[in-house]
């Protein structure tokens, strides 16, 4: 568990290395630590207005990556 909340540019990080991999579309800064997220070219953009509501996006994106693997432990 986390002792301190995520900076803007942990978030940052996290959102490029989603983007690379594929797991998201579209991911872009918006002001004062805001972002537009897409998974899919289709889907809604949802837009996470502080730090930690984007580190529980990141969270549920990579919980999905490991379904999708096949890794269900946890």
């Amino acid at each position: 568990m986390r002792t301190t909340p995520p900076t803007t540019e942990e978030i940052d990080v996290w959102l490029a290395v989603l983007r690379v991999h594929g797991h998201l579309h579209h991911a872009e800064p918006g002001s004062e630590g805001t972002w537009t997220v897409r998974r899919t070219p289709a889907s809604t953009p949802h837009t996470l207005h502080h730090p930690v509501l984007a580190l529980d996006y990141i969270a549920d994106v990579l919980r999905d990556v490991r379904v999708e693997a096949g890794d269900v432990a946890r």
